[in-house]
């Protein structure tokens, strides 16, 4: 079993609060990693049992009151009454880490059924294994960028063959445990068909959706690019009313994430539309028919997957580091742009530059010094993340940095 490193922060949030529910994709772990409580392991139910949902349905009240304290309820989302429930039973007994849930729908994404337990709940995201979780550390780029760590290594063991390789293979852990591609293809035509056929059709409510797996595909193609409705409507012949739900459809099972654009109030006119990415670039790859071999022989491939993989990869360091940074694109109408700006509470900035390349140029940090002219004393760093090995200086706070620096670098913070 991997380590997650969002075990603290979930055993943080069992100490002080009623009802804790750890969100995500199927098959990212959520239910392993409730297991591994031993407090709640001997009180599992899951609402993919027919018996449990059953139960559930026909006396959703009853149900909850006769749960005993320390429960898990797995795959929360089949029963909406049943968060009604949990809010009856939290008011009348309030005990901290009483209900521990999962669910593969994202209920901030379900105003209803979040705010019917405002108050009485810390919703936590578990993604795909990082590859620090893959690797056995527990990242912390993140807070080393804003706190002016220096880094302590210099060079990276990760060339850009094994970059590749960790791309093409993803996070999902019965993915990276699958040793041949012919058995990885085989488990991603599974997890879609049963995501796209069985999930969301529940959600929606709706047979049929057969643009579903097409649409998918085509936002496989648009990755880390800007989101253009009108363009993505023309090329499905999805009607844009029709588009825009099949997109949030998608975005509550967590297979797409956007990456909203920068907003401020300096002068400056700034895009405002947001990228799309995809949770997982084993499945992007999946979705796109690419393996190792043809990133080697068609290298253009590479670079807006690679800027997937890293936005993701800060996705799911951000839920644990003690910054706890929004993360951003940066657009100038200009021209000028950041692949990832993090911003943290007070409003300071770091800028994120990606480039599939083995060496990096002065030029590689205009986006990034134009950010700083735009942020002024916001600004705490810059780095531009690629394929070569050595960690490099490129002035005040501007460096640049292996890709695999992301979990090979570490400070004492």
């Amino acid at each position: 079993m991997y380590q997650r490193n969002l075990i603290t922060n979930l055993q943080a949030a069992l100490s002080d609060t009623p009802v804790v529910l750890i969100n995500g994709a199927r098959q990212t772990g959520k239910s392993t990693l409730t297991k591994s409580l031993p407090e709640h392991a001997a009180n599992y139910y899951s609402l993919d049992n027919a018996t449990v949902l059953n139960l559930a349905l026909a006396d959703p009240d009853g149900f909850i009151q006769s749960m005993p304290d320390h429960v898990i309820l797995d795959e929360i989302q089949h029963i909406k009454d049943l968060f009604r429930a949990i809010k009856l039973a939290v008011d009348e007994k309030r005990t901290p880490g009483r209900f521990l849930l999962t669910g593969s729908a994202n209920v901030l994404l379900l105003p209803q059924l979040s705010e019917s337990l405002a108050g009485r709940i810390e919703i936590l995201t578990l993604w795909p294994l990082s590859q620090g979780e893959i690797h056995g550390v527990k990242e912390t780029i993140i807070d080393q960028l804003f706190n002016y760590h220096p880094f302590t290594v210099t060079k990276t063991s990760f060339d850009r063959q094994s970059i590749i390789d960790i791309i093409t293979t993803g996070g999902y852990p019965e993915i990276v445990d699958r040793k041949t591609p012919d058995r990885r293809r085989a488990w991603f035509d599974s997890y879609i068909t049963t995501i796209l056929q069985r999930d969301v059709r529940d959600i929606a409510n709706i047979e049929g959706l057969t643009e579903l797996p097409r649409l998918l595909t085509l936002l496989a193609a648009r990755a880390a690019t800007l989101l253009n409705f009108a363009e993505l409507g023309r090329t499905t012949g999805i009607a844009q009313t029709t588009l825009k739900r099949y997109m949030t459809l998608l975005e509550i099972t967590f297979l797409i994430q956007y990456l909203p654009a920068w907003a401020s109030n300096h002068s400056k006119r700034l895009v405002k539309s947001p990228k799309v990415l995809l949770n997982d670039t084993g499945l992007l790859s999946h979705l796109l028919g690419i393996d190792a071999q043809r990133f080697m022989v068609e290298p253009h491939l590479l670079g807006k997957i690679l800027e997937n993989f890293v936005a993701m990869e800060l996705y799911k360091q951000a839920t644990w580091s003690k910054t706890k940074p929004q993360l951003f694109h940066y657009r100038t109408q200009a021209g000028q742009k950041v692949d990832v700006l993090l911003e943290n509470a007070a409003g300071e900035i770091v800028g994120i530059e990606v480039k599939a390349s083995n060496s990096v140029a002065t030029q590689d940090f205009k986006g990034l010094q134009d950010l700083a002219e735009t942020t002024g004393k916001k600004f705490i760093a810059g780095a531009v993340l690629y394929l070569g090995q050595n960690v490099l200086p490129f002035g005040k706070n501007m460096y640049a940095l292996p890709v695999s620096s992301l979990w090979e670098l570490h400070s004492i913070i």
